[in-house]
Formats: C-alpha cells, sequence, structure tokens
C-alpha cells in the first residue's frame, strides 16, 4: 500500500474527511461508525443534516448488511456496480442512525474508480460518499476546484484533473417501485 493510501486510512480512522476521485467527479468519505466525522462532513460542506449522503461500500455482499435489497434493487445492483449508480433502499438497523437521521432508507454505490476501490479495500469498511464541493457550489473535478470553494479535507488523494462526467444515477428502489432521483450516466427505466 502506498504512502497515500495509508495516510488516508488513517485519517479516516481518526474521524477526518478524506477527499477522493470516482468516476464521476471528487468525492469526500468519513467512516460512517464515527458520529463527529459525519457532523465533520456537513460542516465542511456546509451541507444541511436534512440533505443526506450516500454510503460508499466494496461490494453488494457488504451493501446488504446494511440496506435491504429487494429483487429488482438486487439485479440492478449486480449488472451496474461497480459503477455510477446510487441505488436508494430500506435500511437495516446495522447502519448507524445518525447517518441520514430520521430516514428509512439510504442510498448505496460501489465505484469503479480505481483509487476510490482501492481506498476502500485497505479501509475495510463504508464509508460516506458525497461530492467534494460545498452544498450549493459546483462538483470538483480538480482538488483546485473543491480548495477555490474554500473547502479544505483533512487529506486529499490527488489523481489530477478527472473528466467531467455525468454524475451519478440515483433511484429508489423499494419492493418493485422504482422511482428515478436522478437520470446521470446510466439509464434507468421507471
Amino acid at each position: 500500500m502506498n504512502d497515500q493510501l495509508i495516510t488516508a486510512v488513517k485519517t479516516l480512522h481518526e474521524g477526518g474527511v478524506v477527499a477522493h476521485p470516482t468516476e464521476t467527479c471528487y468525492g469526500l468519505a468519513t467512516d460512517i461508525f464515527q458520529r463527529s466525522a459525519i457532523q465533520k462532513l456537513y460542516a465542511l460542506k456546509k451541507m444541511p443534516f436534512s440533505k443526506p449522503v450516500s454510503i460508499l461500500v466494496r461490494d453488494f455482499d457488504e451493501a446488504k448488511r446494511y440496506g435491504v435489497f429487494s429483487p429488482l434493487a438486487q439485479k440492478l445492483a449486480l449488472k451496474y456496480w461497480p459503477g455510477p449508480l446510487t441505488i436508494i433502499v430500506p435500511r437495516t438497523s446495522a447502519l448507524p442512525k445518525w447517518i441520514n437521521f430520521g430516514m428509512e432508507t439510504v442510498g448505496f454505490r460501489v465505484s469503479s474508480n480505481k483509487y476510490a476501490r482501492k481506498l476502500m479495500e485497505a479501509f475495510r469498511s463504508p464509508l460516506t460518499t458525497t461530492s467534494a464541493n460545498v452544498s450549493t457550489l459546483p462538483q470538483a473535478y480538480s482538488v483546485q476546484d473543491f480548495l477555490d470553494q474554500g473547502l479544505v479535507p483533512d487529506f486529499i488523494l490527488d489523481s489530477g484533473k478527472i473528466g467531467e462526467e455525468l454524475p451519478s444515477t440515483i433511484v429508489e428502489i423499494i419492493g418493485d417501485s422504482v422511482k428515478i432521483i436522478r437520470q446521470g450516466s446510466i439509464v434507468i427505466e421507471s
């Protein structure tokens, strides 16, 4: 494991916020099991607690521990993960209550970006995934983009400028019901 990855994992274990590339834009990761880290993330993004964050997991098996996947949700996960698809499903009791407090659902994603995947493998536990930008400002495709917004995380996994891709597609699946929250690079029919 390289030094940057070691420092990123150490920062996450210490309750810090790590910026990292994804296949769509730069994202921010924190340990979902540290309430203070989640609070720090929201403060950094200047984001209201009423706005949910998604969970980055290593694979579908890890997602199933924290979310209830209907056969349709499972089918989409197995077809499009890893990739830019966030699937919102009912949460399980294994997910800390402070993640999206008061909400019965949570979004999951498995990134196809090699740096995000290495970070997940090294950390070995779910992380938050949300764009690395101040809540009302544009997404970041380079480190300078979010630094210019005044957003300074505890550590940055810098992979240079990444391609300006469409954001992830977000779908909510409760049983057989599909609701498109955001149509992104993966086209899902409702």
